[in-house]
């Protein structure tokens, strides 16, 4: 149907777009706004990131409408994502506090549309992934550098960052933010847990390209990233990472086990060696790790708890619909149900967070678009014997899988900053997995 609709669009606007500068180039308009969403994460606030995000939406639309032969399609994983989608409005509806919800409603759609706007572009332009992926890679680099560097600076917390009651002074670690906005560590970390992977990923895909320096440039950027990652504090961060790692283990085990072993044991002994040196040797990061596991006793870890708490009673009085959208309107129902003294901006678990803003279908969408997208990814992996393609789809596939463990801990997944490069890497999934899709 929508496809029938374009087409008479598009027949009525043929000669515009045969005889337009603009139209002619708008491809190459799109790819640079995208490249721009990304180097505005860096600096910008979220309104500044949104409205460029909004300028690569509108220019697909005008896109799609004009272009001859512009077609829209679902693939399987995108059908649970309409419908998640599809309840958010019904969400939205039901909302008792419908205007902060709306603002809300706004962010998640802006969300989604980008989404839509990376398929729409990446279809005819698959060979734009590895620069897109760059421009994430040279972002993450940039806040390495800037956070390594803050790290020798002993940069003071803008706010309680870290419970040091029960800390010897040598044990307190400084923990770097970068310049993301707002400034805040955990964000940093949640940064580097989406971007890492893209740095790892080229380092390998240029090195099957047999463009050795290239390889080895990105190759130093994830590792320094990787260090810088450990001195941002964020402990969900470094759950993270630890999907990282394992995931980049199990992919390159695919090519190197067989006729590589002692190679591949060697990297990955040396890798375990170097992590379990570094909680030996470096005693805030120990104190750090070690908080993890601490329960109650960390103050930090007990609002977590008491937030869950909290949380999960606001989903068993609306687990239908949810109490709708927005970090606004959770602040504010939030407030009927929370502990004193216990504020909260989410509920830091995004499947908690998902629940309780829009319901247990809304949920369980969700839930199958993430099940069925690493799904198809990995039988792609596994099937597929085109290796930069598959470097490719598996870099984008450890971002999703590290996001979504970090995500269980914390809040700053639906920061702009890691939302626009969640999406992308799922764009790029969707368009290099062979995955049956079915024109709307």
């Amino acid at each position: 149907m929508f496809n029938s609709i374009l087409k008479f669009t598009q027949s009525k606007t043929e000669f515009l777009y045969k005889n337009s500068l603009f139209l002619q180039n708008i491809d190459k308009l799109i790819f640079l706004s995208i490249i721009f969403v990304f180097l505005a994460s860096i600096c910008m606030s979220s309104d500044v990131i949104g409205f460029i995000a909004l300028i690569t939406i509108f220019l697909t639309f005008v896109k799609i409408l004009t272009k001859p032969d512009e077609k829209l399609s679902v693939k399987s994983f995108e059908f649970w994502l309409l419908i998640y989608f599809m309840l958010v409005i019904v969400s939205l509806a039901g909302s008792t506090l419908f205007y902060l919800s709306l603002k809300g409603f706004f962010k998640t759609f802006t969300y989604m549309a980008f989404y839509f706007s990376m398929v729409q572009y990446l279809k005819e332009n698959k060979s734009k992934i590895p620069y897109i992926l760059g421009a994430i890679g040279l972002c993450i680099s940039f806040e390495a550098v800037v956070g390594f560097l803050q790290n020798f600076a002993h940069v003071e917390e803008i706010s309680t960052w870290q419970d040091v009651s029960s800390l010897n002074p040598e044990q307190v670690m400084t923990r770097v933010y970068g310049t993301l906005k707002p400034f805040n560590p955990n964000l940093l970390g949640g940064y580097f847990v989406a971007g890492i992977p893209a740095l790892y990923g080229l380092a390998a895909y240029y090195f099957a390209d047999k463009k050795f320096k290239v390889s080895l440039v990105w190759l130093i950027g994830a590792l320094l990233s990787s260090v810088t990652l450990f001195l941002t504090g964020c402990r969900g961060s470094y759950m993270g990472m630890m999907i990282i790692m394992l995931g980049i283990f199990a992919v390159s085990a695919k090519y190197l086990w067989q006729n590589y072993k002692q190679i591949y044991l060697s990297i990955v002994g040396a890798v375990v060696v170097f992590s379990t040196a570094a909680l030996m040797f470096v005693s805030s990061l120990r104190a750090r790790v070690l908080s993890i596991f601490a329960m109650r006793q960390d103050s930090s870890n007990s609002f977590r708890f008491n937030v869950y708490n909290s949380s999960i009673e606001m989903f068993k009085d609306n687990w239908l619909l949810g109490i709708g959208v927005g970090n606004q309107n959770f602040r504010e129902i939030y407030g009927l149900y929370m502990k004193t003294g216990f504020d909260a901006l989410s509920a830091y678990n995004i499947f908690l967070e998902i629940a309780v803003e829009s319901g247990i279908f809304a949920l369980f969408a969700f839930l199958g678009f993430l099940v069925t997208l690493i799904k198809n990814a990995v039988q792609f992996i596994l099937k597929s014997k085109d290796t930069k393609n598959v470097i490719l789809v598996s870099a984008c596939t450890i971002s999703v899988c590290a996001v979504c463990v970090h995500g269980m801990v914390d809040t700053v997944f639906f920061r702009p900053q890691i939302q626009f490069v969640f999406w992308t890497m799922v764009a790029v999934l969707s368009t290099l997995t062979d995955a049956k899709s079915i024109e709307c």
